[in-house]
């Protein structure tokens, strides 16, 4: 196949200087001779050298990606770091077991005398105290749901006062006393309806419900605990008046008078408690 085109090409020739000395020859005189040659190729030469190298190409497009390879070997433990900085201290521990007694030591040098009886009722009246105290606490725990509701107790022979500041209509007030084994306050003589209004007047208000109410039949009035009111009173002059027909309760003012108010506003309360069951 690589002979052919070179040998149609010295034909092509021959061809081509046929035509030529044919049209030369008519521009002749016919005296002048013609003279035709064929060309015939030669034989195919020896292949010429190897070329120089050419210039790269441009780069192809990227091909698609090849598949995931195997994991490698797990490498070697690296060394150790430094040390973290200290973390904070753990619980404390549980308490160990009890050591064994140790040697009895000397006997130490006597005592300088004294008079013991005025330490030991001294003693004694602190320890009196410290009980009623812890008394008291354990009652205003109990009796309330946070200590800052309260203004301290207030007591008399009998009775236990206790100051809510917790605005409450009439009957969540009471509820709220019964709940914890008491009442509102029934002022029943002078003396105590004196202590509830100092109690009133040292925290700094104006009025709070107390237990008394003419609920059951109008006008007549009786304590939360249904007993009557036969032997004391302290009603505010012209008191009590009903006004606008829904005064069914009452309030304690500061100077320690009464007067018959709304069940449904919602004001602080004082709470009453027999001293036995405290």
């Amino acid at each position: 196949m690589i002979g052919e085109k070179p040998f149609l090409s010295m034909i092509l020739v021959s061809v081509l200087s046929l035509l030529t000395l044919q049209t030369s020859y008519g521009q002749h005189s016919a005296e002048e001779s013609c003279t035709v040659q064929i060309l015939v190729p030669g034989l195919k030469g020896e292949p010429g050298e190897k070329g120089l190298k050419g210039a790269p190409g441009r780069p192809g497009r990227v091909g698609p990606p090849g598949e995931i390879g195997q994991p490698g070997l797990k490498g070697q433990k690296g060394i150790m770091g430094r040390f973290g900085k200290v973390g904070p201290s753990g619980m404390k521990g549980l308490k160990g077991d009890l050591g064994e007694t140790g040697q009895r030591g000397p006997i130490g040098d006597p005592g300088v005398p004294c008079e013991c009886t005025p330490m030991r009722k001294m003693i004694g009246e602190m320890d009196i105290l410290v009980a009623q105290l812890s008394s008291e606490l354990k009652f205003i725990k109990n009796a309330l749901p946070s200590p800052a509701a309260v203004a301290g107790i207030r007591e008399t022979d009998s009775k236990v006062y206790l100051l809510v500041k917790e605005e409450k209509r009439y009957s969540d007030a009471e509820l709220y006393c019964q709940t914890r084994g008491g009442h509102l306050a029934m002022p029943k003589d002078e003396g105590a309806n004196a202590a509830v209004a100092r109690y009133i007047t040292e925290a700094g208000l104006n009025r709070v419900y107390i237990g008394i109410h003419d609920l059951q039949r109008e006008g007549d009035f009786t304590y939360v605990d249904l007993s009557p009111m036969s032997t004391f009173s302290k009603w505010r002059k012209g008191e009590p008046n009903n006004a606008y027909d829904d005064e069914d309760c009452a309030e304690m003012v500061a100077s320690g008078e009464w007067t018959d108010v709304a069940c449904n506003p919602t004001m602080f309360f004082v709470c009453e408690f027999d001293k036995d069951s405290v």
